[in-house]
C-alpha cells in the first residue's frame, strides 16, 4: 500500500488523468443508461400504443400533416409542460415522436420533469417507424 501511495504522489499527473478518464466514462454511461430508459424501439412502441399510450408528435404542423401515427396529437415541444390536457393525464403512458428521435427524447425528458413517470420517446422517430414499414395516416 505504501508503494501505491508513493507511486501516486510521484505521478500526480498520471493519476489525475486516470481519475478524470474514469469520471468521463461514468458520466457517459449514466447518460446512455438514462436515454435508453426513455427511448423505445418500434416494437415496444406498438405495444405501448396498443395498451393505450397517448402519442404526442412534436414535429412541425407541416410535417405532421404529411403523415403521422394514427391518433397522435401534434403538440410543439415548448408547449408540452403547459399543455392542460397532458397535465390532466399524468398517470397515463405517453409516447413522444419526432423526425429522428432527438427532439422526442428531449420531449420525454421534459414530461418526466413535469411529473409524468411513464413518458417514452420513439427511437429513430418517424424515419425509424417508416423503415419498419409501419403505417402513417395523413
Amino acid at each position: 500500500m505504501a508503494q501505491l501511495v508513493e507511486f501516486a504522489s510521484n505521478n500526480l499527473l498520471l493519476v489525475s488523468g486516470l481519475i478524470g478518464a474514469w469520471l468521463v466514462v461514468m458520466i457517459y454511461e449514466m447518460r446512455l443508461k438514462a436515454q435508453t430508459m426513455t427511448s423505445v424501439g418500434t416494437t415496444d412502441s406498438v405495444r405501448l400504443i396498443n395498451k393505450g399510450a397517448i402519442v404526442i408528435d412534436v414535429r412541425s404542423p407541416e410535417s405532421y400533416k404529411d403523415g403521422h401515427i394514427v391518433n397522435s396529437r401534434n403538440v410543439e415541444i415548448d408547449a408540452l409542460p403547459n399543455d392542460k390536457a397532458i397535465n390532466k393525464k399524468k398517470n397515463k403512458t405517453f409516447l413522444t415522436v419526432c423526425d429522428d428521435g432527438m427532439a422526442s427524447s428531449k420531449a420525454a425528458s421534459a414530461l418526466r420533469e413535469a411529473g409524468i413517470e411513464n413518458a417514452f420517446s420513439l427511437k429513430g422517430g418517424i424515419r425509424g417507424w417508416q423503415a419498419e414499414n409501419l403505417p402513417l395516416v395523413k
